[in-house]
């Protein structure tokens, strides 16, 4: 094969042999991703479906915004969603920059997409599902500062049932040791740079991850596992706006006792 010579396989190339290590704070830039198809939610758009009175975008968005590791904000939309974005930030108090942008024909397309339009500052990118919308400040700190030590982390649960691999005609074909078995979740955060190399290698080589995650795997750059919550569920059928809002009320009842007990 050919030796690749353009600059995101150069990149990927270093950045394959080497991933930085520092607990410093790096300026990073959040991409929500919020241009999914919304197929199994009879129609409508998971992104604007109200958990508890809040749209799942906004509720991501502005734990985001509240986290002090993050520097700025890129909403990846619909086409036909982007006008629904006028007057966002101001309605919701969204107090780091804030951009829109289209998404692509695929998640891993949209992500693509959000990391083209971040700041010239950026080193760290947390790349978030909107319909992950129970996320919370301490599991954005816990991928972020994950990444800044290891170069790249990503919140993950560990498989509580035993996990088969099926064929094509859904015959089992191996069971994996289901205490290295995770389950991956978001935010998953990447130095800037080694997302970008490892994104535009994925698309050159039309190589298609099941996460952003497998994207660098792809390209040999390691990534941390950061034990993340089973309450970080993503809003994907109806059924799960229940759990969500029962998830928002047991936390606003421990909220409150906790209130009580210290008085």
């Amino acid at each position: 094969m050919a030796e690749r010579t353009d600059m995101p396989h150069k990149i990927a190339e270093v950045l394959r042999a080497a991933a930085g290590k520092s607990g410093k704070k790096y300026f990073t830039s959040a991409i929500i991703l919020a241009a999914g198809s919304s197929t199994r939610m009879n129609g409508e758009s998971k992104q604007f479906i109200e958990i508890d009175g809040l749209p799942a975008v906004a509720r991501s968005v502005i734990e985001f915004d509240n986290s002090p590791c993050i520097d700025e904000i890129i909403i990846v939309a619909k086409k036909d969603e982007i006008p629904l974005y006028d007057g966002f930030a101001e309605k919701y108090n969204i107090k780091n920059p804030l951009k829109v942008v289209e998404g692509g024909e695929t998640r891993q397309e949209s992500a693509r997409f959000g990391s083209d339009v971040v700041s010239d500052k950026s080193k760290y990118v947390a790349i978030h599902d909107a319909a992950r919308c129970l996320i919370t400040g301490e599991m954005i700190y816990k991928a972020c500062h994950g990444a800044y030590l290891h170069g790249g982390a990503i919140l993950a649960i560990k498989a509580t049932d035993t996990v088969k691999i099926g064929d094509k005609s859904a015959f089992i074909e191996e069971t994996p040791e289901r205490k290295y078995t995770w389950q991956a979740q978001t935010p998953q955060v990447f130095k800037m740079n080694a997302f970008r190399a490892a994104a535009y290698v994925a698309r050159d080589e039309k190589f298609e991850g099941t996460d952003d995650a497998s994207l660098l795997e792809h390209i040999r750059i390691p990534v941390k596992l950061v034990e993340g919550s089973r309450e970080n569920i993503k809003i994907t059928e109806p059924c799960d706006i229940y759990f969500a809002e029962a998830v928002l009320r047991a936390r606003a009842d421990a909220e409150k006792n906790l209130e009580e007990s210290e008085k």
